[in-house]
């Protein structure tokens, strides 16, 4: 899937856009590939001497696969976006920099009514760099008020 396709999919541009390709999808599963750089805005002063990909963003990459997931199981339209709802379990285990390839594999767990539940992991080659499990629901939030 291109930059295109991606974006197609997803409200998000960049500089948040933050997946590069996707690899593979299927109903309950997407893997992606996202390399950082050293120009990416969060890391310019994440650290200035030994610059770290923020584990926030990696959580970020997570979400956007998952978006992208769920874009083919919910209604579209506009002004309608995946929002998440919530994040457990959250755990870093390999720190990521600039230059480094990740891979992002995104899990549909379960789906009750308008929320959705699913695993994330960013590999870093074979290991794991985190995990994280998530809940997401579809909405407009010209509708809801906020």
């Amino acid at each position: 899937m291109t930059a295109q396709e991606i974006e197609a999919a997803i409200p998000h541009r960049p500089p948040m856009r933050l997946l590069d390709e996707i690899v593979s999808i299927d109903e309950n599963h997407i893997v992606c590939h996202k390399t950082f750089s050293p120009e990416d805005f969060f890391v310019q002063g994440h650290f200035p001497d030994y610059p770290l990909v923020p584990g926030v963003i990696q959580c970020e990459c997570c979400l956007q696969a998952g978006a992208i997931l769920l874009s083919r199981l919910t209604p579209s339209g506009a002004g309608v976006v995946p929002v998440a709802t919530r994040m457990d379990g959250v755990k870093f285990k390999k720190m990521v920099r600039p230059g480094d390839t990740v891979r992002i594999e995104v899990t549909l767990v379960d789906h009750v009514g308008p929320a959705f539940f699913l695993t994330g992991k960013v590999w870093l080659g074979e290991k794991i760099a985190a995990r994280l499990d998530f809940a997401c629901s579809v909405a407009n939030p010209r509708e809801t008020g906020n």
